[in-house]
Formats: C-alpha cells, sequence, structure tokens
C-alpha cells in the first residue's frame, strides 16, 4: 500500500453529492459540483452505470472513456480499499460518488475517508442534499438533540423492540430519533409503527425529498392512524419524538 510521504504534491477527495431521485441535478446542486466534475476524471462509486449516467447529466461534453471508476459496495474486498486512493498519490484528485445524497451518510463512502485520514490526504466535502438533514429541518421536532439510526431490524419482533428502545431514548433524552427503511416495505412499516408507539408520540414522515412528488408531515401516531398514505417504492425518513 503506498502512503504519502513527506513535501510530495497529493491529489484530494471530494465528497460529491449526488440528487435524491431523477430530477435535473442543477436543480439540486450547486455550480460546484459541476465544475469539480468536469476536472475530476478518477471516481470512487456504489455503482458504475449509474455513477456514469450522473455525470453526464452534469457535465455532458465530458469523455466518458477518460473515466477511471472504482466501485465500492457491499461486495467490495475492505483489503481493496486503501488501493483505491493511489490516484491521490500520483497527484489526481479522486470524486466519491453516493447512489443518492451525500457520501459518507449512510454510505460506504464513509471507509475511504477513514482511509484518506489515516493517509494524511485532504477530504473536501462539497455541498448538496441530504435526505436525514432535510427531514431533520423540516420535521418541526428537536433539531438540537437527534440520532439517526440506519435501518430497523428486519425481524418483526427485533423491529418492534427497537422502535420501543427508540421511543423510551426519545422520552428520556428528549432526542429526536431519526431511521429509515427499504422503499418496499415502507407501507407495513408505518402500520407497525402506528400500532407501537404511544398514541401522543409525534411522527414525521419524509418522502420523496427534493422531487416534485415530495410529501413532509409531522403527526400523533393516533392522528397517523386515520390516515390513508402510500408509500410503497418511495424512498422515505421516518423520525419519532415521544
Amino acid at each position: 500500500m503506498e502512503e504519502v510521504k513527506p513535501g510530495l504534491v497529493v491529489g484530494k477527495i471530494y465528497l460529491i453529492p449526488t440528487t435524491l431521485g431523477d430530477n435535473a441535478p442543477l436543480e439540486v446542486l450547486p455550480i460546484s459540483v459541476k465544475g469539480t466534475i468536469e476536472r475530476i476524471d478518477h471516481y470512487i462509486v456504489e455503482n458504475e452505470k449509474t455513477a456514469r449516467r450522473f455525470i453526464k447529466r452534469v457535465s455532458p461534453s465530458k469523455s466518458q472513456p477518460d473515466l477511471h471508476l472504482q466501485s465500492l459496495n457491499k461486495y467490495t474486498n475492505p483489503e481493496e480499499i486503501p488501493g483505491f486512493l493511489d490516484p491521490c498519490i500520483h497527484g489526481h484528485d479522486i470524486g466519491i460518488l453516493s447512489e443518492a445524497g451525500c457520501p459518507g451518510i449512510a454510505d460506504p463512502g464513509a471507509d475511504v475517508v477513514r482511509v484518506a485520514h489515516q493517509k494524511r490526504i485532504q477530504v473536501v466535502p462539497l455541498v448538496g442534499p441530504s435526505s436525514i438533514l432535510m427531514a431533520m429541518m423540516s420535521s418541526g421536532m428537536n433539531g438540537q438533540n437527534f440520532a439517526f439510526n440506519g435501518y430497523l431490524p428486519i425481524d418483526n419482533a427485533e423491529r418492534k423492540k427497537m422502535v420501543k428502545s427508540l421511543e423510551r431514548l426519545s422520552r428520556e433524552k428528549g432526542q429526536s430519533q431519526i431511521f429509515m427503511e427499504t422503499p418496499y416495505r415502507n407501507n407495513k412499516l408505518v402500520k407497525e409503527l402506528i400500532k407501537t408507539l404511544q398514541k401522543s408520540t409525534r411522527l414525521c414522515i419524509a418522502c420523496d425529498i427534493t422531487l416534485p412528488t415530495e410529501f413532509i408531515s409531522t403527526k400523533s401516531a393516533h392522528e397517523w392512524s386515520e390516515i390513508e398514505i402510500d408509500l410503497d417504492k418511495r424512498p422515505t425518513i421516518y423520525i419519532i419524538q415521544a
């Protein structure tokens, strides 16, 4: 594994946000993202096909054959990750692209960033949409004290136990609890939340953030029980506060 030597000019790691859905990139991303993509040819991505499509949408004139993409996902051998940063050692900047939103947040890009710090390679985060923060911003819940818990357990009993634990933690600490679900299981989760949470516990459902179909609403669990909502296959963030 190559290491950064003192006095050596090395590249930087740029954390490049992507859109949260199929909208025009420059509707939700600053122009600085376009400039960064146009000058970087080395990328670490979750999915090469979707990454190339995103880069093309941001910069149609950029040469696709000149791109060097490394895939980082659940199948990647952790021992390979340090080698992904070798272009930086040779003076090239590297961009990290998530499938949606900000790299490093609920995203395998965090593993690359950790290694970059170990190698003393500068990490530069760019401005862009984060569904987690945007949901928190618009929830009306405690933005001074909150926690992101990722995905809930798949097992029904374990999931119910986790929901009750997060509700108790929220009540004891006054802390907003954020979590997410695989989109095709959204409707089932909403029904379970309504049954499991106390009637007075507030639940924010933030769906399709930044898209034309965006839906964000905060109500008590009891109020949600009187509403029909279809979240099937729609990216959704959930926040509870007891």
